[in-house]
């Protein structure tokens, strides 16, 4: 390393696609500088923290939200100023969100990819499926995905879909009788029920136990088996990378040729350090990249930073079927209904995905059963009675990125390191609204099928913690941030490993792409530097 560098490559956030491209670099002998808001939080004390929580459904509740370190779920943290109220589940700790994810491992489809060339509508990616897919292997081999080779995940009943090189690291875990059960009974009516791919070990793998099934994978997998970022945090390190917690991004300095020459960071101590690289990864999440973009006042040439903010807004329903289906037993989902995930109506209407949650539902069903006057004995037996038969189905739609949904730093809200904190402005689009109706057949179908009595079947728009597009990839500099390498077109050496690069939602969580493209761009670096 050049002595007048601090690092080779300073990354900018310890989740899992910032710890995949420091470890893939840190292993190569390259020098690696990580910065981390938060502070390494062990499992146990989480597990602890959770088991002592009063509110058990709030998934943030059993991480730390501190001054200068706020999760999103922290009402100062994000303020609204659309009709939809956005706030993601987002953690600032050593390992990031996917702490508490559901461990959903999907491939984007070839025509994910390709949305504006084949649909006419939205962002094309700028590179090909092809060029992703050894990516995607070893970012499955990364997180010790399990899944099946078999299926067509496109959801039209083909044969396995999308085109694959290697296997999943593991076999799928055994189908839950819940989902055995859905599916003898639905699938007859023409419902294709895919299994999940997860970062969950069926088996021991890379220190990671089998799972045993806990169900609590949200907010915390008690026994590490359900992959997080902390994971390759800890690589990184052990491969000779550098951790620096309590250090707050605030600013890139860019120099005279339009490079990044240095990256100031604050620390609640009071310490505010400059720290120079050849190289930068900016990997803070798919609101606080675009922010910290923002606030130095770099990358931003096309106005496309902050702008085109994606999640796969949802809906949900649940019902009690007519005969005990025992959710609550594994994980809290193991696949779902995908129908709707492509097909030539998405020239018209989002692509939709039906997941089936399994999670134990006892506290959403005595909630319910006491706002209706239920107690005591009586109570407790429906509780055994209803939680049995529970059914929730979890849908999420494709999104199209509007330059109106935005994400912006706040001009009223600091932190207590006199950062700004976020502003954030969504809109449920049209294309979205039409494929509702799409869903409210379904959503009667399943009720139907199952013989059950509805709980609720429009719960209105949700949350669902998939963010994409506010630093949009693309081929154009003027309309896009990052090129297909996730570099950005203004900043030779300022990479972005977040799923915010994202131009195409399509229905999957977009965690693995977003791994897949850390791991690639980790390639161009060490080519590079």
């Amino acid at each position: 390393m050049n002595q007048d560098f601090d690092a080779d490559v300073i990354v900018v956030g310890s989740g899992a696609l910032g710890s995949n491209a420091a470890f893939e670099l840190a292993k190569l002998g390259k020098s690696v500088i990580i910065l981390e808001a938060g502070e390494h939080i062990p499992r146990w004390k989480i597990v602890e923290n959770f088991r002592n929580s009063s509110n058990k459904g709030n998934y943030n509740s059993p991480y730390p939200n501190e001054p200068w370190a706020h999760h999103s779920y922290d009402e100062q943290y994000i303020e609204n100023t659309g009709s939809f109220e956005f706030r993601p589940g987002m953690l600032k700790l050593v390992g990031g969100t996917t702490w508490h994810w559901a461990a959903a491992c999907w491939r984007y489809l070839p025509n994910d990819m390709k949305l504006k060339t084949l649909y006419g509508v939205g962002r094309d990616w700028p590179l090909e499926y092809s060029e992703l897919e050894p990516y995607y292997v070893r970012a499955e081999i990364a997180l010790g995905v399990c899944g099946s080779d078999t299926q067509d995940q496109s959801g039209q009943g083909g044969g396995a879909f999308p085109p694959r090189s290697s296997p999943y690291p593991m076999a799928p875990e055994g189908d839950t009788y819940l989902f055995q059960r859905l599916r003898e009974r639905m699938a007859p009516a023409g419902y294709h029920f895919i299994h999940e791919p997860n970062g969950r070990a069926t088996e021991p793998y890379d220190g990671r136990p089998a799972c045993s099934g806990n169900n609590n994978c949200m907010p915390v997998c008690p026994i590490g088996a359900m992959y997080s970022g902390d994971v390759h945090a800890r690589h990184a390190e052990q491969a000779g990378a550098k951790l620096i917690t309590d250090a707050t991004a605030y600013k890139l300095e860019k120099g005279a040729d339009d490079k990044i020459v240095a990256i100031h960071y604050r620390s609640s101590t009071g310490a505010d350090v400059r720290l120079t690289a050849k190289y930068f990864i900016v990997a803070a999440h798919g609101l606080e990249t675009p922010k910290l973009l923002l606030i130095s006042e770099v990358a931003n040439s096309s106005d496309q930073v902050g702008r085109n903010l994606m999640d796969h807004t949802g809906q949900g329903l649940q019902f009690i079927a007519d005969e005990p289906l025992w959710p609550g037993r594994g994980a809290v989902q193991q696949g779902g209904i995908f129908n709707r995930r492509d097909g030539e109506f998405r020239k018209e209407r989002a692509s939709v995905k039906h997941s089936i949650s399994n999670n134990v539902p006892n506290i959403a069903v005595a909630k319910r059963l006491i706002a209706q006057g239920v107690y005591g004995k009586e109570l407790d037996e429906r509780i055994r009675h209803d939680a049995a038969r529970w059914v929730d189905v979890s849908t999420v739609y494709e999104t199209l990125p509007l330059q109106t949904n935005t994400v912006r730093p706040s001009r009223t809200r600091k932190d207590a390191l006199g950062i700004p904190m976020l502003v954030v402005n969504y809109e449920v689009g049209d294309y979205v609204k039409a494929a509702k109706s799409g869903v409210t057949e379904d959503y009667a179908h399943f009720v139907q099928l199952m013989g059950g009595t509805v709980v609720e079947d429009n719960t209105g728009y949700q949350n669902r913690d998939h963010l994409m597009g506010t630093v949009i990839m693309g081929a154009n500099p003027k309309d896009s941030v990052v090129n297909h390498e996730c570099r950005t077109h203004d900043h030779a050496n300022l990479f972005l490993a977040t799923t915010g690069v994202i131009p195409a939602s399509g229905t999957i969580n977009p965690t693995l792409a977003g791994v897949a493209l850390s791991i690639r761009m980790a390639d161009i670096i060490a080519r590079e530097v």
